[in-house]
């Protein structure tokens, strides 16, 4: 496994998580209850998060063997596709994300304007899930032509 193959690999883990974690402080916003109600999953989780990244950029960034190299044409062509996919992606989150509150709130009602930044984060995140779910599928269909 190359450096891209696990860099898209620790990148999906990475969204997933935070897309989790999202989810958990935005239920946790809407619990019933004192202000409070609901942090103790967050901060579990917070920390659980933290050593992940921790770990996982120390495992990234591991030197492999001198003689291995990191990347080369075919890695190259690849990052460039999934990132083609994923700009169509986000043109296509974007303008759901901008369509989709007006349907939900209707013509003259108003949302909280502290789910915008939500709404961008988990644009954001969903990008990320597409961009290495594309290097992943790529490599993927390129290993089964491959003979070594």
């Amino acid at each position: 496994m190359n450096r891209t193959q696990k860099g898209a690999w620790f990148t999906l883990a990475v969204a997933i998580l935070l897309l989790v974690f999202g989810a958990i402080i935005y239920a946790a916003m809407f619990a019933p209850g004192n202000m409070t109600a609901g942090t103790g999953l967050v901060k579990v989780w917070g920390w659980f998060i933290l050593v992940f990244l921790a770990g996982g950029a120390a495992l990234i960034h591991f030197k492999r063997k001198p003689s291995n190299v990191d990347f080369d044409e075919r890695d190259n062509a690849v990052k460039k596709n999934a990132v083609l996919v994923a700009f169509i992606g986000l043109l296509i989150l974007l303008f759901a994300g901008g369509i989709i509150p007006s349907f939900v709130a209707g013509d003259e009602g108003s949302i909280p304007t502290c789910l915008l930044p939500i709404i961008n984060l988990g644009v954001f995140l969903v990008v990320m899930l597409i961009y290495s779910v594309a290097v992943l599928v790529q490599y993927c269909l390129g290993a089964k032509g491959e003979k070594s």
